[in-house]
């Protein structure tokens, strides 16, 4: 099972859609709390479901059990807190949610968890992918530039 991870900071739509398209993308699986940024135009939830689908022929679904909740984010981003704080807390509030247990590991196959960082390592995609990867057997992830 392949399982991929994108951030779009730092990129353009060119770069983003065509790293999705190259790698073989199925379903963009939005894990952002507010996927309504600001951040990058072309990834607000609406634009970026009609997006994926007319430029990459890719799903769209946002999944908000697999974000953090407000609290968590916060005390990371507003107030500057530790990721060595955050990623304990992220870790245990996806093991109460039983992520592993809501999702569809063949739903995943061949998905992309979407975050707003522009590298997965500080960022909760990459803390969901090893996550799913430790309850489910063969998930090899992929972190796209």
């Amino acid at each position: 099972m392949k399982l991929f991870t994108i951030g779009f900071t730092k990129k353009s739509a060119e770069v983003f859609f065509t790293s999705l398209a190259n790698a073989g993308v199925k379903r963009l699986i939005d894990v952002r709390l507010n996927n309504v940024s600001q951040l990058a135009a072309f990834t607000k939830k609406e634009d970026l479901r009609y997006f994926t689908k007319a430029i990459c022929n890719i799903d769209y679904q946002h999944e908000p059990d697999l974000a953090p909740t407000k609290e968590i984010l916060d005390a990371f981003k507003k107030k500057k807190g530790a990721w060595e704080s955050y990623e304990p807390k992220f870790v245990e509030l996806m093991r109460a949610r039983k992520i592993e247990k809501k999702l569809d590991p063949s739903q995943l196959d061949g998905a992309c968890l979407l975050c707003s960082e522009e590298t997965p390592d500080h960022c909760h995609r990459r803390l969901v992918a090893e996550y799913l990867q430790k309850k489910w057997p063969n998930v090899e992830i992929h972190h796209l530039p």
